[in-house]
């Protein structure tokens, strides 16, 4: 599925609907299951005196699924998508699935363009981020947090005004998951997103053919 993925995006590349001058990053939660109730009583039977993600593959399934958290008091067990759209055409360039307890900044090394600018929210303003884009040679304009030395909030309002349009792509995601480990979930994923970008070229196609 990666395979046919990417011959998609070459046919793209080579109509040219994916430049890699400007893209848009983020990621999304992908719940297995809504409680861990059942993991937390085998954590308890077993005597572990901790209940994290250290522990949580040794008592469920999914080995690979974890806790992850957004902000201070959203947290899931599942996975995390990480997704990367071009902004000229608003098609989806890469995806990628990971544990939920890794971080926007650490996940971005799996969707980075290999080239132009990138916006990106706070999640992204750390290291990991910095390091991978530097790696690619693109440039990151990502939101600084409000803590950070040489915060421009009208700067930052100018990336949001630039990333708000793609937000779509998340939009109408379906956030459950049906299958244990990253592999199986990366397939769904490559999936969802052939179906995206071939629903959007439709529209592309749609709105050339009015303007020609």
């Amino acid at each position: 599925m990666a395979q046919l993925f990417e011959v998609l995006r070459e046919q793209l590349r080579t109509q040219g609907l994916l430049s890699e001058v400007f893209s848009f990053v983020d990621a999304s939660h992908l719940i297995s299951k809504a409680t861990l109730w059942k993991e937390r009583d085998e954590a308890i039977k077993q005597k572990y005196d901790k209940f994290n993600n250290e522990i949580l593959g040794k008592v469920t399934r999914d080995k690979q699924a974890k806790i992850g958290c957004k902000g201070r008091d959203k947290y899931w067990y599942g996975y995390k998508k990480h997704v990367s759209v071009d902004i000229q055409s608003g098609l989806i360039n890469k995806i990628a699935v990971t544990p939920a307890n890794v971080t926007d900044a650490q996940g971005f090394k799996h969707v980075c363009p290999s080239q132009g600018a990138v916006y990106a929210d706070k999640g992204y303003c750390l290291t990991p981020a910095k390091i991978a884009a530097a790696t690619k040679g693109v440039h990151l304009a990502a939101i600084k947090k409000n803590n950070m030395h040489g915060k421009n909030y009208d700067l930052d309002r100018y990336y949001t005004r630039i990333r708000a349009p793609f937000e779509r792509v998340f939009s109408h995601a379906n956030h459950r998951v049906r299958y244990l480990g990253i592999a199986k979930n990366q397939f769904a994923e490559f999936m969802h997103a052939i179906c995206f970008n071939l629903r959007r070229m439709s529209v592309l196609a749609e709105h050339s053919a009015k303007w020609a």
